[in-house]
């Protein structure tokens, strides 16, 4: 069987279990884990930041983004643990017009003060829910001017950000270096069975390592998930043309079945269908 439920059902490779067997390890709460500190530092020279920190989970690596970014409650309180209101835009393709972007900022200059400020712009490449096309350099870097305008962060949720990259046939630092920050996952394609990764600058990241620990992400002897993590950097980037073009196909082969529909052009690894 061929399971195409998501990239996240990968097994990791024999390289990466015989890399997890021979990890160097430390307690990575006390910052000594090895083998997570070479993560670290490889992921964050890959996308371009001064640093970067090891997480369990793409969720909780935003999540950390987002508490690291913007001040408790800012965002008037209705999400349970930061505090933060999200304002969502309809996008074309995933990508969310410029002007509705700006039209949705708020100063929070307002003097009664009943209206939270904008803290942060997030974006998503590649774009799941729009079928895996990913954001262009160009609209990258006109979404980070427009809110650095405004003093405003902004942070990208890149779980698939390498997709992303191959599919556009750029370095992945094009996509990366203009926004704050990054997060993106080593168990989605890349096959390592578990772990994301944030980056952004060295104050960035000794801010979310705090809140790292506050989420309960703080792990001991976490070189032996690291260890895989980095083979997936070696050497799982590249082959993810291998999965694009398998879409590609499933999706031209698709489209001859009556009855079913494939909705958007398949650029990356994602295909959805409609019956």
């Amino acid at each position: 069987m061929i399971d195409l439920r998501s990239d996240t059902v990968t097994h990791p490779t024999s390289e990466m279990l015989e890399a997890m067997t021979q990890a160097k390890l430390g307690d990575d709460v006390f910052r000594d884990d090895p083998t997570v500190q070479e993560l670290e530092e490889r992921a964050a020279a890959l996308v371009g930041k001064e640093a970067a920190l090891f997480v369990p989970s793409g969720t909780m690596g935003n999540l950390v983004a987002l508490l690291t970014h913007t001040a408790i409650g800012e965002g008037g309180g209705l999400a349970r643990i930061a505090g933060l209101m999200p304002r969502l835009i309809p996008g074309v393709e995933g990508a969310m017009p410029l002007e509705a972007i700006e039209a949705e900022i708020r100063g929070g200059e307002e003097p009664s003060g009943h209206l939270a400020r904008t803290g942060l712009v997030c974006l998503e490449n590649t774009h799941n829910r729009a079928g895996g096309i990913p954001l262009t350099v160009r609209y990258t870097r006109e979404v980070c001017e427009l809110a650095h305008r405004y003093k405003i962060p902004v942070h990208l949720d890149g779980a698939r950000v390498f997709n992303a990259a191959l599919a556009l046939g750029v370095d992945v630092k094009e996509l990366t270096c203009p926004v704050d920050s990054v997060m993106f996952c080593l168990s989605k394609g890349l096959s390592a069975p578990i772990g994301s990764v944030l980056a952004g600058s060295k104050e960035f990241i000794d801010k979310a390592r705090g809140y790292r620990q506050l989420l309960g992400g703080g792990m001991r002897q976490a070189g032996v998930i690291a260890a895989a993590g980095i083979v997936a950097l070696k050497r799982m980037i590249d082959r993810l043309k291998e999965d694009h073009d398998n879409a590609a196909l499933l999706a031209e082969r698709l489209r001859r079945v009556p009855g079913l529909k494939v909705p958007h052009r398949v650029c990356t690894n994602i295909v959805y269908v409609e019956i």
